[in-house]
């Protein structure tokens, strides 16, 4: 009898794997089984799925002390995914498979009490791990369709039963195929936005260079109705955003049936959201709504209503793409490339001074939209005053343009940004920014003025020059000009109350 067994799996650190290595003794003592190797509650309780699993399938555990030990030892291992390779090497240990079967796989999934196994989120990205490793694969089959998205050999198995099966050839496995490539949910058409035309047109600059976008303005104005139709204006996901994407989705268990989508994410968590819901964290580190809206839209509704903190929460991952989660014992990151896309009231009654709705004059304004600080405001691109729409402009027909046509246009700004070379506009660096943006001499001396009268910082200085590079290439020009510079300064409203973080707040 085969005494000692190993078999190979892998454990998360963000999207990142580690390999672990399962190793399976079967010694003297008492009788019994005991997990070691720091893990967290779902191993720990893996003992009683395996223990019931062997019973289900007639598989009796040989007197004595079976001990399973996780290494590295010091690194913690959390999820259920651990439950088939204890299994797997367990079952090796005792010689109910043959003592070779393990060689060179890593194996993934968790086991039910009948011996059935089930799937476990991170699928996509074990596999990968897999395939890298120049390994096979072995994952439930409920996996089998996501795993397969990877490459390499895939053993995608319904049950315990039938991997012992396929181990002594009794019957082989066939393998999976890859889940469908699906195209998402319809995205509403622009066509069905009646009147804000600068509202329009600030989107489309947004998506061209994935600026940051506010909408201000009261309520029934279209603010929501312009947000939830930006992600059609952008183009498809590229395969190497689709791979990230899926994987993070992968991790958070979001795929189904391993389906994988070139939609771009948008995700409109409600104002309640916790700090850890929308950058990350909780109990096992999992990737927040900013990680989930990765090479999409975030959109936040009602901005001043979240809390203060999660909205300060956002302001390192806008500036570097990603979230760090810090751990006592490890640290967890995620990426985080968005589109922030949100909308918001002028006051806390909706209408702000002067539209017949507040009661409580400037004061309402200043004391609502000081909820926001002013290094989160920094780092929004365009912030756009929204008016009312009137019956005038409800009655009037639809517009000529829609979607279709506004995308045509950010897909050839997009490919002149891909042409230079530094990336999406709003990503560029100092270097990049001197180098593709530098205004003529007519646009220099307009952004020095405003940036004296209105008293940018430094940020916003770069990222309104970031703006009017998106302007000339919507505009098919390679120079920035004087017209982008406005226009760009035209797209940064004046907020109510004092001056906070370095952004003018004029009533």
């Amino acid at each position: 009898m085969q005494t000692c067994a190993n078999a190979v799996t892998v454990a998360f650190a963000g999207l990142e794997t580690r390999r672990v290595e399962v190793q399976a003794q079967l010694a003297g003592g008492t009788h019994g089984i005991v997990i070691v190797g720091l893990g967290d509650k779902a191993v720990s309780e893996s003992r009683e799925r395996v223990r019931a699993a062997f019973a289900s399938i007639g598989l009796a555990i040989p007197a004595g002390r079976l001990v399973v030990n996780l290494a590295p030892a010091d690194l913690p291992k959390e999820g259920t995914h651990y439950d088939l390779p204890i299994a797997l090497a367990m079952m090796a240990a005792i010689g109910a498979l043959p003592h070779d079967a393990l060689d060179n796989v890593v194996c993934f999934g968790e086991v039910g009490l009948d011996g059935a196994l089930a799937p476990a989120p991170g699928a996509l990205p074990a596999a990968m791990a897999a395939h890298g490793m120049g390994a096979a694969f072995i994952c439930p089959e409920a996996c089998g369709s996501e795993a397969a998205w990877a490459g390499g050999e895939v053993i995608a198995a319904p049950s315990l039963l039938s991997l012992v099966n396929h181990f002594r050839g009794g019957a082989a496995i066939k393998p999976p195929e890859r889940g469908d490539l699906i195209s998402g949910a319809a995205v509403p058409d622009l066509r069905d936005v009646r009147g804000q035309e600068q509202g329009k047109r600030a989107l489309e600059i947004a998506a061209a260079g994935a600026h940051n976008i506010l909408f201000v303005g009261p309520p029934g104005a279209g603010k929501s109705m312009l947000a939830q139709r930006l992600p059609g204006l952008m183009p498809a996901l590229s395969s190497e955003e689709l791979l990230e994407v899926s994987m993070l989705h992968s991790v958070a268990g979001l795929l189904e049936r391993g389906r994988l989508t070139r939609t771009r994410p948008f995700r409109a968590p409600h104002h309640s959201a916790s700090m850890a819901a929308l950058v990350g964290g909780g109990l096992r580190a999992k990737p927040g709504e900013i990680s989930l809206a990765h090479q999409g839209v975030l959109f936040l509704d009602e901005l001043p209503e979240f809390s203060q903190q999660a909205l300060d929460a956002l302001r390192q991952p806008l500036e570097s793409g990603q979230v760090l989660i810090a751990r006592a014992n490890h640290h967890v990151t995620y990426p985080a490339r968005i589109l922030l896309a949100a909308a918001m009231n002028p006051c806390r009654c909706g209408g702000g001074p002067g539209a017949g709705q507040c009661r409580r004059g400037p004061r309402c304004a200043i004391d609502y939209q000081a909820r926001l600080s002013g290094p989160l405001l920094d780092r929004i691109d365009i912030q756009l005053d929204i008016p009312a729409v009137t019956a005038a402009d409800l009655a009037l027909p639809p517009p000529i343009e829609g979607t279709a046509e506004a995308a045509n246009r950010v897909l050839h700004a997009r490919g002149a940004q891909a042409e230079r070379g530094g990336g999406l506009n709003a990503v560029l660096d100092l270097d990049s920014l001197e180098r593709f943006a530098a205004p003529d001499g007519p646009g220099a001396a307009l952004l020095a003025k405003a940036a004296e009268t209105l008293s940018l910082s430094a940020r916003a200085y770069h990222r309104t020059l970031k703006v009017a590079r998106t302007i000339a290439d919507l505009d098919g020009s390679e120079a920035v000009r004087r017209i982008h510079v406005a226009e760009a300064l035209s797209l940064k409203r004046q907020w109510a109350g004092a001056d906070q973080g370095g952004m003018v707040r004029a009533s």
